[in-house]
């Protein structure tokens, strides 16, 4: 999925439309947020994985 320049600027401008200036900073941090805990979960179901597939010593 490769987005230009000028698509990205369509999606910024469409974003400011509809949350406006204000709103834009407090939705991408909760974004932010949000994509920081998934990657904490998914890192934990993969250790959870591993040790599960690890030979008992």
């Amino acid at each position: 999925m490769n987005l230009g320049f000028g698509e990205i600027a369509l999606i910024v401008f469409v974003a400011l439309l509809l949350f406006g200036p204000k709103k834009l900073p407090e939705l991408g941090k909760a974004a932010g947020k949000t994509l920081k805990e998934f990657k904490n979960a998914t890192k934990g179901i993969m250790e959870e994985e591993e040790k599960e597939k690890a030979p008992p010593k």
